[in-house]
C-alpha cells in the first residue's frame, strides 16, 4: 500500500481551531475581511465548509478569534514598568500590529465577547496606568484616549496613497502641480518645506502625537 509519505506528498495537517483561526487571519491579511466566507476558508484549507464547525461555532466565533488572535501580538506591560514607557511601547506596537493587519483596525473594538490575549491585554494597560498613579477614572479616560488616536492613525495610514518617504514625496509634488501655489500658500509651503524634505517619513507623526498625548495626561493625572 502506497502511503502519502511514499508518494512524496505532504500529509494533510489535521484541522484544529488555533489552524482554522491562523488560515482565517491569513485570507483577510490577503484579501480583505470581505473575502473571509466559511466556504473561501474552507477551501484555502483543502476541506469542505462543514468540516470547520467541528471546530468554530459560526463565522461570529471565527471574527472574535481572529480578533484575539491579532490582539495577542501587541505588547503588553511589563510588570513594574513606567506607565509612560509601556504606553508608548504598546502604542507602537499596536500600530505595528494594524499595519499587518490592516482589517482589524475597525474590528478589535467591535466584538462583544473579548477573548484570552484581549482581557490580558486591557487588564495589563489598566493595571499599568493604576499603577502608574492613575484613579480609575483616569486610566479609563486614558485608555480611550490613546486607543482613539491608534486606531485613527492606523486607519489613516492605511489609505494614504504612499506607503514610503519617495512615494510621498511624488505624490506630494504631483498635488503640488495641481492647484496655484499662490492661492494657497501656506498648504505649498507645508508641501516644499517639510513633506518635500530629504528624510520626511509620515510615520514619524505618529510618534510626535503620542508624546503629546502622554505628556498631557501626566499633567492630567497630576491634577486629579
Amino acid at each position: 500500500m502506497t502511503t502519502n509519505t511514499e508518494a512524496g506528498t505532504e500529509p494533510r495537517l489535521p484541522l484544529s481551531r488555533e489552524r482554522v483561526l491562523r488560515a482565517a487571519v491569513e485570507l483577510c491579511d490577503e484579501e480583505g475581511i470581505e473575502a473571509l466566507t466559511m466556504r473561501r476558508l474552507g477551501h484555502r484549507l483543502g476541506v469542505e465548509a462543514m468540516s470547520l464547525y467541528n471546530h468554530v461555532a459560526n463565522k461570529d466565533d471565527i471574527l472574535d478569534g481572529i480578533v484575539d488572535l491579532v490582539v495577542g501580538e501587541i505588547e503588553v506591560p511589563s510588570p513594574g514598568e513606567p506607565w509612560k514607557d509601556a504606553m508608548r511601547r504598546r502604542a507602537h506596537s499596536a500600530r505595528e500590529t494594524l499595519a499587518r493587519h490592516s482589517w482589524a483596525a475597525t474590528m478589535v473594538e467591535s466584538r462583544p465577547r473579548p477573548g484570552p490575549h484581549a482581557l490580558r491585554y486591557h487588564d495589563a494597560v489598566i493595571g499599568n496606568l493604576r499603577a502608574g498613579g492613575f484613579s480609575i477614572a483616569m486610566a479609563a479616560h486614558a485608555f480611550a484616549i490613546l486607543d482613539a488616536y491608534i486606531y485613527g492613525f492606523a486607519l489613516q495610514e492605511t489609505s494614504l496613497p504612499f506607503d514610503s518617504g519617495e512615494e510621498a514625496a511624488d505624490v506630494a509634488e504631483m498635488v503640488l502641480a495641481q492647484f496655484p501655489v499662490d492661492e494657497y500658500p501656506s498648504f505649498a509651503e507645508m508641501i516644499v518645506d517639510h513633506v518635500l524634505q530629504p528624510g520626511y517619513d509620515f510615520a514619524a507623526e505618529f510618534g510626535f502625537g503620542l508624546d503629546l498625548i502622554l505628556d498631557a495626561l501626566e499633567r492630567a493625572r497630576d491634577a486629579a
